[in-house]
């Protein structure tokens, strides 16, 4: 994509917009929940993009982070939620950085980096890609009930009807798409905000940590599972609480 060459914001320019991009089977409904208040209360609009359906989501939100760079002036923060937090970082690493733009990277949940392979997550996605094929959409969420907690279960159940027949090929997607690697995160020197939950076998906190130690600039919040199932919005404070400790480093 071709753009009209910007000059690098200043260091001290404040962020106006921050673009935070979904989970794999998740979507914007659930991003609002969780960043929205935070990031209001911070002064900061919110760009939540859809998912596109099917094998195009990881396409999509690279779109999306292209569209509010062309259409927003000045820095952006950008991140995202699991799958959302992969692409978030290696744009950043790629277009990002080299446009001037990123003033920061708020990263919830890393499932992995470089290869998924056997990644919980990418395991969990494959087999919802499987039971969707298998036995429909009905079949799969009632999967998720019998080992989720019950509030994980009616989110997954809300936010998979929502993508509909395209589930199954945008977890497969997902499940195929590399994390960022150690080169990635280590040449983002900008004030990053993590946010790791105990409990969270799906996205282990050892996989946060580990992002923690590579990013130059990132300050690590932690949370828990419960506290998460109580209130989505745990993640976006934590997440914007790390962004601003960054900036001190």
């Amino acid at each position: 994509m071709i753009r009209a060459a910007r000059a690098a914001p200043s260091a001290e320019r404040r962020p106006a917009t921050a673009v935070v991009l979904p989970g794999s089977g998740s979507d914007d409904v659930f991003v609002r929940s969780a960043f929205a208040g935070p990031l209001r209360d911070a002064g900061i609009a919110l760009v939540a993009p859809a998912p596109r359906r099917g094998r195009d989501v990881v396409a999509g939100y690279r779109a999306a982070l292209d569209a509010a760079l062309d259409r927003t002036d000045g820095p952006l923060l950008v991140g995202g939620v699991s799958l959302g937090a992969h692409v978030a970082v290696r744009w950043a690493a790629r277009t990002g950085l080299a446009e001037g733009r990123v003033a920061g990277l708020l990263l919830a949940l890393p499932a992995w980096g470089g290869d998924p392979a056997d990644a919980p997550a990418a395991l969990a996605a494959r087999l919802t890609a499987a039971q969707v094929r298998g036995g429909g959409l009905a079949a799969a969420a009632g999967a998720a009930r019998s080992g989720a907690p019950a509030w994980l279960a009616d989110e997954l159940a809300r936010a998979w009807a929502a993508h509909g027949d395209g589930l199954a090929d945008a977890r497969d997607a997902a499940a195929a798409e590399p994390g960022p690697s150690p080169a990635d995160l280590e040449g983002l020197d900008v004030p990053a905000g993590l946010v790791g939950l105990t409990g969270d076998a799906v996205h282990p906190l050892a996989e946060a940590r580990r992002w923690a130690g590579l990013l130059p600039r990132a300050v690590l919040e932690t949370s828990t599972l419960d506290a998460f199932g109580a209130d989505p919005a745990v993640l976006g404070r934590a997440a914007v609480s790390g962004w601003r400790r960054a900036q001190g480093r």
